[in-house]
């Protein structure tokens, strides 16, 4: 699977409205900022998102961006495949049938598939948490 910087700035804006809280409105310049993503950039993709229903937006001075339904019902793979289309999967001339690696790479993309359509942004979000929580020094004397 193909990932352009378009599907990595997408699963870094989800990510980032997966860690605020619920239903709170985000500032793209806030998503822009934590993410060293462009704003102008961020723009475009969340107004993708929303028109792929990932996002919902709410306007005014308390406005922002937030998830349209709970983390645990949007999959890595439901983003990626939204934002990447068709072309997040190997070229078509490597999957004809009469290529030596053909069946290698339709078990690589199925690998693939299998983990970015089990993984949703509530798993990420957790392990993330996990994680960092881990490594937090303690400066305790």
């Amino acid at each position: 699977m193909r990932v352009t910087l378009k599907g990595d700035y997408a699963l870094k804006a989800i990510f980032d409205l997966t860690l605020q809280p619920s239903g709170v409105p985000i500032r793209i310049a806030d998503i822009a900022k934590r993410q060293r993503i462009p704003q102008k950039f961020l723009e475009l993709i969340l107004a993708s998102l929303k028109q792929g229903g990932f996002v919902e937006s709410k306007r005014g001075a308390e406005g922002g961006y937030m998830l349209s339904r709970p983390p645990d019902m949007i999959t890595v793979g439901q983003v990626l495949r939204y934002v990447e289309g068709t072309r997040g999967g190997r070229q078509r001339r490597r999957m004809d049938s009469d290529e030596p690696f053909a069946e290698m790479w339709r078990a690589v993309d199925e690998a693939v598939a299998s983990v970015v359509d089990k993984m949703t942004f509530a798993e990420l979000a957790r392990r993330w948490t996990e994680r960092q929580e881990k490594y937090i020094p303690n400066w305790e004397i």
